[in-house]
């Protein structure tokens, strides 16, 4: 049976000091395949590293919404760092008001350059969105993002963002929030989600599921994600790890061993 882990962050240090302990464990644990995505121009190179040295890793680049600190991309060098083999997404990008206040007009023409530079190398949007629902999915249309399409990553929405997102050609991921006590409404999406459209995920080193929760999370804890999802769904999980990484394969062009 094979899971696969949509999205994590490996290279963060929490994880990052001991990549190959966290893959064997990965892999102990049945999980065949993981996304490591970029969240900082430079924290790059340790991406695409991990990617090159582990058959089992992919890699996305981009910019996170909330990050400030760091070199805001042009689409030009998102183009110019997507053009690697191990680089299958363009992401994560996105809106989220939750964490910034102001203007955050550069955070929507950042999230605007990323789709723009996923349609020129006609690589699938990984997007976060928190609090931003509307504009996320406003933002999408106008840039006809569903060009391309992607993933709603770490979904945490309304059914009617999910919706919108599913009408325009996104898959909808799932993480560790899916377990959590006070997630009813989340589970509730989950259930009206097409099994055919949805993912699964980690975002560790965040948000570990239970029975782990509040412990450094990890792509061999996607595993909880799965089983939760068969739960809520009704289904044997090995149908949900079955369609989930087909679908992975499918979304970011990633062939089967």
């Amino acid at each position: 049976m094979e899971i696969i882990d949509s999205h994590c962050h490996i290279n963060f240090p929490q994880l990052g000091d001991d990549v190959g302990a966290v893959l064997a464990r990965m892999h102990d644990a049945g999980v065949t395949t993981a996304l490591c995505v970029s969240v900082t121009l430079e924290s790059f190179p340790q991406v695409v590293q991990i990617a090159e040295q582990s058959p089992s890793v992919y890699a996305s680049v981009g910019v996170h919404p909330d990050e400030t600190a760091g070199e805001d991309p042009s689409i030009e060098k998102l183009i110019a760092m997507a053009d690697h083999p191990r680089v299958v997404a363009i992401g994560e990008t996105g809106l989220d008001y939750y964490r910034l206040e102001g203007d955050l007009e550069w955070q929507r023409e950042r999230f605007r350059n990323h789709i723009r530079a996923a349609k020129h190398t006609r690589k699938p949007l990984i997007i976060h969105t928190r609090e931003a629902g509307a504009d996320t999915i406003r933002i999408m249309r106008e840039e006809a993002a569903e060009t391309v399409g992607g993933v709603m990553h770490c979904f945490t929405e309304t059914w009617d963002i999910a919706k919108a997102a599913l009408d325009l050609g996104f898959m909808i991921s799932f993480s560790g929030i899916l377990t959590f006590k006070n997630a009813g409404s989340l589970r509730e999406v989950a259930r009206k989600v097409p099994l055919e459209s949805t993912l699964v995920e980690t975002d560790s080193p965040y948000l570990a599921p239970v029975p782990h929760r509040g412990k450094t999370n990890e792509p061999a804890y996607v595993r909880f994600v799965a089983e939760e999802l068969a739960r809520i769904k009704d289904l044997p999980l090995e149908t949900i790890a079955k369609t989930t990484s087909s679908n992975f394969r499918r979304l970011f062009n990633v062939r089967s061993d």
